[in-house]
């Protein structure tokens, strides 16, 4: 985000507080050290974009209404939690929040959270494509757990909890598929990647990337993925506010991760026990050395899925692609 896009945003933050007040021009100008130019420049930049701004010569600027989008000013003016989108990084397009996360982690406090409209190049686990176009959610968290690396995956874990904790609260049932994927009705409304950045023993920062198909028309999307897809919308029926959405899910998250931190991770995997769209199903697991079909029966204190193969023997996995069968097939 450059200079200019921050000094808009500061300025919307500053609308949005007044609650369709007027804001003067002079006092925006004095108190952002601008000049009354640049200030008119950027009013016109948020007009540009949607918002509808009134002004007055004697009273100054009034914010009367927005457009969806996911502006850091529109999410922080309703969002009541202490680290997670403390501060945030908007972008109307970018290639991959997940990029651009790991590039400033090193350099930003924990909970910052970069969010975009839309990404020309999304990713999915295993190096997959992900469609990500505009109506969707799509944005990466950037924490600093004091964790060991063989730990990341509950970070995993936790966010599908969030996520799917968040999708109930509008009345449908959302189920969590091993590892990383929310389901509605059995098709797939959200994806996690989890990157990490670590030494020997400890993680320096950790990325979480989460994509939520909300106001997507998932008929535009591509054949081979399009049956096994929905969105939030398609399921209501109706366009959701996507600024709610995030909110809600930014402090369901740290709500979790401070319950992670605190009391460890059995609550958090006690949660997702209990969401599991996995825990039962017979399973094709694809790992980078292997292929193994057998039924989900657990997941471990580490996050890693329990296999019972049809021979009866035990597998554990901490890391694969999984697909959900029908029972006995593929044995």
């Amino acid at each position: 985000m450059n200079i200019r896009d921050k000094i808009k945003d500061k300025i919307l933050d500053k609308l949005i507080a007044d609650e369709g007040e007027p804001v003067s021009g002079e006092k925006l100008a004095k108190e952002l050290s601008i000049s009354r130019s640049a200030v008119w420049k950027n009013i016109k930049a948020l007009r540009d974009e949607g918002y509808m701004i009134e002004s007055s010569t004697n009273l100054g600027y009034s914010l009367v209404s927005s457009p969806d989008t996911l502006s850091s000013a529109r999410i922080k003016a309703g969002l009541e939690t202490k680290l997670i989108g403390k501060d945030i990084e908007y972008f109307k397009e970018t290639e991959s929040t997940n990029t651009i996360a790991r590039e400033i982690a090193g350099s930003v406090d924990e909970g910052t959270v970069v969010i975009a409209e839309s990404q020309t190049g999304g990713r999915g686990r295993l190096g997959r494509k992900w469609i990500s176009p505009e109506g969707g959610i799509w944005f990466s968290i950037i924490l600093k757990p004091k964790i060991q690396p063989v730990h990341a995956p509950r970070i995993t874990l936790l966010a599908g909890v969030a996520v799917a904790k968040t999708i109930s609260t509008y009345g449908l049932e959302a189920r969590i598929k091993w590892p990383n994927d929310v389901l509605i009705s059995g098709k797939k409304v959200c994806g996690i990647l989890t990157e990490i950045e670590a030494e020997m023993d400890l993680i320096d920062y950790c990325v979480v990337g989460i994509g939520i198909d909300a106001n997507v028309d998932t008929e535009s999307f591509p054949e081979e993925i399009r049956q096994n897809s929905t969105s939030l919308k398609k399921e209501l029926g109706h366009e959701i506010a996507r600024v709610e959405f995030v909110q809600k899910l930014l402090s369901e998250f740290e709500s979790l991760y401070l319950k992670f931190q605190k009391e460890g991770f059995p609550p958090i995997l006690e949660e997702w026990r209990e969401m599991s769209a996995t825990i039962g199903e017979w399973v094709k697991i694809t790992t980078q050395s292997k292929t193994v079909y057998g039924e989900a029966i657990g997941v471990d204190n580490e996050g890693a899925l329990i296999l019972e193969t049809g021979e009866g023997r035990l597998e554990k996995i901490v890391a694969g692609n999984c697909e959900h069968l029908r029972r006995g097939q593929g044995a």
